[in-house]
Protein backbone atom coordinates (compact mmCIF):
# COMPACT_ATOMS: atom_id res chain seq x y z
CA UNK A 1 0.00 0.00 0.00
CA UNK A 2 1.47 3.68 -0.61
CA UNK A 3 0.64 7.09 0.31
CA UNK A 4 -2.85 8.11 1.62
CA UNK A 5 -4.04 4.62 1.01
CA UNK A 6 -2.33 3.04 3.54
CA UNK A 7 -4.26 3.92 6.70
CA UNK A 8 -4.62 0.84 8.70
CA UNK A 9 -3.25 0.81 12.71
CA UNK A 10 -3.38 4.59 12.48
CA UNK A 11 -4.36 6.27 15.33
CA UNK A 12 -6.79 9.64 14.75
CA UNK A 13 -9.04 8.42 12.42
CA UNK A 14 -12.15 7.41 15.29
CA UNK A 15 -13.37 3.80 16.08
CA UNK A 16 -14.39 1.07 13.78
CA UNK A 17 -17.71 0.94 13.49
CA UNK A 18 -18.96 -2.59 11.65
CA UNK A 19 -22.57 -2.65 10.67
CA UNK A 20 -25.80 -3.91 12.22
CA UNK A 21 -27.18 -6.72 11.05
CA UNK A 22 -30.25 -4.96 9.97
CA UNK A 23 -28.52 -2.08 7.95
CA UNK A 24 -28.81 -2.49 4.48
CA UNK A 25 -25.90 -4.15 2.69
CA UNK A 26 -25.51 -0.83 0.45
CA UNK A 27 -26.54 2.23 2.05
CA UNK A 28 -27.40 3.92 -1.44
CA UNK A 29 -28.57 2.35 -4.69
CA UNK A 30 -25.65 3.42 -6.63
CA UNK A 31 -23.10 1.84 -4.58
CA UNK A 32 -24.17 -1.61 -5.98
CA UNK A 33 -24.08 -0.69 -9.21
CA UNK A 34 -20.60 0.84 -8.70
CA UNK A 35 -19.86 -2.58 -7.26
CA UNK A 36 -21.05 -4.34 -10.38
CA UNK A 37 -19.67 -2.50 -12.90
CA UNK A 38 -15.65 -2.63 -11.47
CA UNK A 39 -16.76 -6.28 -11.34
CA UNK A 40 -18.02 -6.38 -14.81
CA UNK A 41 -15.19 -4.17 -16.17
CA UNK A 42 -12.25 -6.58 -14.16
CA UNK A 43 -13.92 -9.58 -16.77
CA UNK A 44 -12.98 -8.12 -19.87
CA UNK A 45 -9.34 -8.90 -18.71
CA UNK A 46 -7.68 -5.80 -19.26
CA UNK A 47 -5.67 -5.68 -15.74
CA UNK A 48 -5.86 -8.03 -12.72
CA UNK A 49 -6.58 -7.16 -9.14
CA UNK A 50 -3.32 -5.74 -8.08
CA UNK A 51 -3.34 -2.95 -10.65
CA UNK A 52 -6.75 -2.25 -9.89
CA UNK A 53 -6.09 -2.19 -6.28
CA UNK A 54 -3.02 -0.38 -7.21
CA UNK A 55 -5.44 2.10 -9.06
CA UNK A 56 -6.97 3.34 -6.00
CA UNK A 57 -3.93 4.41 -4.73
CA UNK A 58 -2.63 5.95 -7.07
CA UNK A 59 -6.14 8.79 -6.59
CA UNK A 60 -4.73 11.66 -5.50
CA UNK A 61 -4.21 12.54 -1.71
CA UNK A 62 -6.97 15.26 -1.45
CA UNK A 63 -9.46 12.90 -3.72
CA UNK A 64 -8.69 10.15 -2.02
CA UNK A 65 -9.13 11.66 1.68
CA UNK A 66 -12.62 13.30 0.38
CA UNK A 67 -14.27 10.61 -1.75
CA UNK A 68 -16.41 7.70 -0.16
CA UNK A 69 -15.81 4.18 -0.31
CA UNK A 70 -17.60 3.89 -3.91
CA UNK A 71 -16.33 7.03 -4.94
CA UNK A 72 -12.95 5.52 -4.80
CA UNK A 73 -14.02 2.72 -6.66
CA UNK A 74 -15.40 4.80 -9.66
CA UNK A 75 -13.08 6.97 -10.13
CA UNK A 76 -9.88 4.17 -10.04
CA UNK A 77 -12.30 2.46 -12.78
CA UNK A 78 -12.58 5.01 -14.98
CA UNK A 79 -8.41 5.79 -14.86
CA UNK A 80 -7.86 2.19 -15.52
CA UNK A 81 -10.71 2.22 -18.49
CA UNK A 82 -8.86 5.28 -20.38
CA UNK A 83 -5.15 3.73 -19.31
CA UNK A 84 -6.03 0.21 -20.71
CA UNK A 85 -7.74 1.68 -24.09
CA UNK A 86 -10.92 -0.16 -23.27
CA UNK A 87 -12.78 3.57 -23.33
CA UNK A 88 -11.42 7.26 -23.93
CA UNK A 89 -11.96 10.31 -21.97
CA UNK A 90 -14.51 11.44 -24.75
CA UNK A 91 -16.86 8.19 -23.73
CA UNK A 92 -17.17 9.59 -20.61
CA UNK A 93 -18.52 12.38 -21.88
CA UNK A 94 -20.89 10.90 -24.34
CA UNK A 95 -19.12 12.32 -27.24
CA UNK A 96 -17.69 9.10 -28.34
CA UNK A 97 -19.31 6.66 -31.26
CA UNK A 98 -22.26 4.48 -30.98
CA UNK A 99 -20.67 1.76 -32.77
CA UNK A 100 -20.58 -1.85 -30.44
CA UNK A 101 -17.47 -1.90 -28.77
CA UNK A 102 -14.54 -4.29 -29.75
CA UNK A 103 -14.88 -6.14 -26.18
CA UNK A 104 -18.14 -6.64 -25.99
CA UNK A 105 -18.15 -9.91 -26.79
CA UNK A 106 -16.43 -10.48 -23.64
CA UNK A 107 -19.58 -8.70 -21.44
CA UNK A 108 -20.33 -10.46 -18.09
CA UNK A 109 -23.89 -11.55 -19.16
CA UNK A 110 -26.35 -11.43 -15.84
CA UNK A 111 -26.76 -14.63 -15.91
CA UNK A 112 -23.18 -15.86 -15.92
CA UNK A 113 -22.45 -13.59 -12.31
CA UNK A 114 -23.19 -16.67 -10.19
CA UNK A 115 -20.77 -19.11 -11.75
CA UNK A 116 -18.03 -16.28 -12.10
CA UNK A 117 -18.37 -15.01 -8.58
CA UNK A 118 -18.11 -18.72 -7.35
CA UNK A 119 -15.46 -19.75 -9.76
CA UNK A 120 -13.40 -16.53 -7.77
CA UNK A 121 -10.09 -15.66 -8.98
CA UNK A 122 -7.21 -17.86 -6.70
CA UNK A 123 -3.87 -16.32 -6.74
CA UNK A 124 -2.36 -19.57 -5.38
CA UNK A 125 0.68 -20.82 -8.24
CA UNK A 126 3.72 -23.34 -8.64
CA UNK A 127 6.46 -21.98 -7.92
CA UNK A 128 10.33 -23.53 -7.70
CA UNK A 129 11.35 -20.81 -5.31
CA UNK A 130 11.95 -22.21 -1.39
CA UNK A 131 9.98 -21.80 1.19
CA UNK A 132 12.83 -19.55 3.52
CA UNK A 133 10.98 -19.97 6.69
CA UNK A 134 9.29 -22.76 9.21
CA UNK A 135 6.49 -22.41 10.94
CA UNK A 136 7.16 -21.35 14.57
CA UNK A 137 10.12 -19.17 13.47
CA UNK A 138 10.85 -15.26 14.18
CA UNK A 139 11.07 -13.12 11.26
CA UNK A 140 11.02 -9.76 11.39
CA UNK A 141 8.91 -7.41 8.22
CA UNK A 142 11.22 -5.44 6.41
CA UNK A 143 11.45 -2.16 7.16
CA UNK A 144 10.56 0.72 5.38
CA UNK A 145 7.43 -1.03 3.83
CA UNK A 146 7.88 -0.57 0.06
CA UNK A 147 7.73 -1.70 -3.23
CA UNK A 148 11.33 -3.05 -3.84
CA UNK A 149 10.69 -3.23 -7.90
CA UNK A 150 9.08 0.22 -8.34
CA UNK A 151 9.50 3.45 -5.84
CA UNK A 152 5.94 4.20 -4.80
CA UNK A 153 4.90 1.06 -6.20
CA UNK A 154 2.05 -1.92 -5.07
CA UNK A 155 2.69 -3.06 -2.02
CA UNK A 156 0.68 -5.79 0.61
CA UNK A 157 2.85 -5.20 3.47
CA UNK A 158 1.74 -2.63 5.45
CA UNK A 159 3.26 0.77 7.20
CA UNK A 160 2.21 0.10 11.07
CA UNK A 161 3.67 -3.67 10.53
CA UNK A 162 7.22 -2.15 9.31
CA UNK A 163 10.38 -3.54 11.10
CA UNK A 164 7.80 -5.53 13.26
CA UNK A 165 8.80 -9.04 14.89
CA UNK A 166 6.47 -11.79 15.28
CA UNK A 167 6.32 -15.57 14.34
CA UNK A 168 5.56 -17.72 11.23
CA UNK A 169 1.74 -19.43 12.34
CA UNK A 170 1.45 -21.03 8.78
CA UNK A 171 2.60 -21.68 5.18
CA UNK A 172 -0.53 -20.95 2.44
CA UNK A 173 1.69 -22.35 -0.28
CA UNK A 174 3.04 -19.95 -3.07
CA UNK A 175 1.15 -16.96 -3.97
CA UNK A 176 1.23 -14.31 -6.89
CA UNK A 177 3.70 -11.46 -5.48
CA UNK A 178 1.19 -7.71 -6.08
CA UNK A 179 4.33 -5.98 -5.86
CA UNK A 180 5.44 -7.35 -9.16
CA UNK A 181 1.63 -8.70 -10.73
CA UNK A 182 0.49 -4.74 -9.99
CA UNK A 183 2.98 -3.28 -12.72
CA UNK A 184 3.36 -5.59 -15.44
CA UNK A 185 6.52 -7.92 -14.38
CA UNK A 186 4.60 -11.03 -14.33
CA UNK A 187 3.23 -13.04 -11.30
CA UNK A 188 6.41 -13.61 -9.57
CA UNK A 189 4.86 -16.33 -7.09
CA UNK A 190 6.67 -16.70 -4.11
CA UNK A 191 5.76 -18.59 -0.56
CA UNK A 192 2.79 -16.61 1.86
CA UNK A 193 3.09 -16.86 4.59
CA UNK A 194 0.42 -16.03 8.02
CA UNK A 195 2.47 -14.19 10.65
CA UNK A 196 1.29 -13.89 14.12
CA UNK A 197 2.50 -10.12 15.87
CA UNK A 198 1.67 -9.17 19.66
CA UNK A 199 -0.50 -6.01 19.49
CA UNK A 200 2.48 -4.41 21.89
CA UNK A 201 5.31 -5.08 18.93
CA UNK A 202 3.16 -3.03 16.67
CA UNK A 203 2.05 0.35 18.79
CA UNK A 204 3.87 2.00 21.37
CA UNK A 205 0.84 1.90 23.33
CA UNK A 206 -1.78 -1.08 22.61
CA UNK A 207 -4.96 -0.50 24.21
CA UNK A 208 -4.87 -4.57 25.00
CA UNK A 209 -1.24 -5.50 24.84
CA UNK A 210 -1.87 -9.08 24.82
CA UNK A 211 -3.97 -9.25 21.34
CA UNK A 212 -2.15 -10.36 18.52
CA UNK A 213 -2.64 -9.43 15.24
CA UNK A 214 -1.96 -11.82 11.88
CA UNK A 215 -0.93 -10.90 8.84
CA UNK A 216 -0.34 -12.70 5.08
CA UNK A 217 2.98 -11.59 4.24
CA UNK A 218 5.08 -12.47 1.13
CA UNK A 219 8.44 -13.97 1.53
CA UNK A 220 10.25 -10.84 -0.14
CA UNK A 221 9.27 -9.24 3.13
CA UNK A 222 10.39 -11.07 5.49
CA UNK A 223 13.99 -11.61 7.46
CA UNK A 224 15.26 -13.63 9.95
CA UNK A 225 14.77 -11.89 13.48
Amino acid sequence: MTRVHDMGGRFGDGPVRPKSDDEPVFAEDWHGRALAVTLAAGFLGKWNIDVSRHARERLSPKDYARFSYYEKWISSLADLLVESGVLTKEDFTGAASDDPHPLSARALKAESVAAALAKGGPADRPSDVPARFKIGQSVRTVHPAANRLVDGGHTRLPIYASGATGKVMRLHGTHVLPDANAHGFGEAPEPLYAVVFPASELWADPENPKDEVVLDLWQSYLEPA
